[in-house]
């Protein structure tokens, strides 16, 4: 995992399973985000398998980024996590923030 923090982004690049061993590692990175508007950047390309605490993880993640006014945004989702996202209908919840800074990229920054 690494991480690269910008003013106003975080990027957190994730390998391998996200599953109940690797979640502590994530939060704590995550906890790097400043409060006030930022966005977490959850790069998955790495990441062939996801369980339901990493989905778990994920909402979590989302609810705390809203509730500061941020937002969550994934990238590279692989085969089976976007298939675990789209069997319990989050994928559309979980990538929605990925289709906004599509389309107002000065935001993100």
């Amino acid at each position: 995992m690494t991480v690269e923090q910008h003013p106003h982004l975080t990027v957190i690049a994730v390998a391998g399973e996200v599953d109940l061993t690797t979640i502590p590692a994530i939060e704590e990175a995550a906890l790097v985000v400043p409060p006030g508007g930022g966005t977490l950047h959850l790069e998955l390309s790495g990441v062939s398998f996801m369980d339901s605490s990493g989905l778990n993880l994920l909402l979590r993640l989302r609810r705390r980024m809203h509730t500061q006014s941020g937002r969550l945004m994934l990238s590279g989702l692989q085969d089976q996590p976007a298939s675990l996202l789209r069997l319990t209908e989050t994928y559309e919840l979980l990538t929605a923030a990925d289709r906004d800074a599509v389309a107002q990229p000065a935001q993100v920054l």
